[in-house]
């Protein structure tokens, strides 16, 4: 299960997560160095900067 401790790189591994993900605009999915830095950030550090709806996300990235 996804929560906002997630690192991204583990978020990537689900499926369809990179669709779901590209669907609230997540500027780490375009951003160059997201590849660097997928280790270590958490989703939820990302969704707070960004101003994304986190549990609408995380439903979203639940719901299999």
């Amino acid at each position: 299960m996804i929560n906002k401790d997630t690192i991204l790189s583990k978020v990537l591994e689900e499926k369809d997560a990179e669709e779901i993900l590209a669907k609230y605009n997540f500027p780490c999915l375009t951003c160059p160095m997201a590849k660097f830095e997928m280790e270590s950030l958490k989703l939820g550090q990302v969704c707070e900067t960004y101003g994304i709806n986190i549990e609408k996300l995380l439903a979203e990235l639940n719901k299999k």
